[in-house]
């Protein structure tokens, strides 16, 4: 089984990138499932229907999500009845939507997990233990288990990786908008990179006009963010290769596509 993994769509840059590039990827690759981490993809924060359904007319099997879930407040409205969009699981009980979903492959059933950092980032529920919760839901329909875990922390981010390890197929991680080069299976057969990266802005700073956070710096003065459209652009991603017999992975391999890393199909 193949699992192509896009990783933050930032704003329209973002989302134009996925427009273009999500098919020769597919013709590429042939991925079994497609996932996008979409919780930046309206204007930088937050996500609405309307873009939810275009990923999911695209090609998208799952969206998942991250700190900005609810930052366009018509997310309420919808994210019930949207069964392939989950948010970071470790939200406090009572919250809107879910964390975990399945996703059916051709008689492979591939569980999708979302679950959110606690350093440097709100405290919510700890991941760690709701981890396993979802490992043992999960395991008692399927082997194959697929993990974003959005984070800040590299630390916390590795140490999700270890703690899992053999009991899920890949763990990416999202969030920092900046693609680490750590991909790998770790030993007890887990696929694992710290960051996938961001789709959108290649010229901004973390995907936001350069100049604004540079006064930001500059200045300690509030500034106002907005996603960079007038430069260039790129795709950030993984595919990630598992063996269906036993849930193990065998490969993860990095997709970075930008003016410096042209696309071959």
């Amino acid at each position: 089984m193949k699992i192509l993994f896009i990783g933050d769509v930032f704003g329209s840059p973002g989302r134009d990138m996925v427009q273009e590039y999500l098919p020769k990827l597919k013709e590429k690759y042939k991925p079994n499932a497609v996932i996008i981490n979409g919780e930046n993809a309206a204007s930088g924060k937050g996500i609405t229907e309307k873009i939810y359904k275009q990923f999911m007319g695209l090609g998208a099997q799952v969206i998942t999500m991250g700190n900005h879930t609810w930052d366009k407040k018509d997310i309420f409205e919808f994210i019930d009845d949207a069964k392939n969009l989950i948010r970071p699981a470790n939200f406090p009980e009572g919250t809107p939507g879910k964390g975990l979903t399945f996703i059916n492959l051709n008689g492979a059933e591939l569980a999708v997990i979302n679950l959110q950092g606690r350093t440097f980032l709100p405290a919510i529920d700890d991941p760690f233990k709701k981890v396993d919760e979802l490992i043992a839901q999960a395991k008692k329909r399927t082997d194959l288990l697929f993990l974003d875990f959005h984070a800040e922390a590299t630390s916390e981010k590795q140490a999700m990786g270890w703690y899992v390890d053999g009991r899920v197929s890949a763990v990416v991680g999202t969030h920092t908008h900046t693609q680490t080069a750590d991909n790998r299976i770790l030993p007890n057969g887990t696929a694992y990179i710290t960051d996938v990266g961001m789709t959108g802005p290649y010229d901004g700073i973390l995907g936001v006009e350069r100049d604004a956070v540079i006064k930001k710096f500059l200045t300690s003065l509030p500034v106002r963010f907005e996603p960079d459209k007038v430069g260039r652009t790129q795709l950030n991603g993984v595919v990630i290769t598992i063996d269906e017999s036993n849930g193990k992975a065998t490969s993860i391999e990095r997709i970075m596509i930008n003016e410096d890393h042209p696309f071959f199909g």
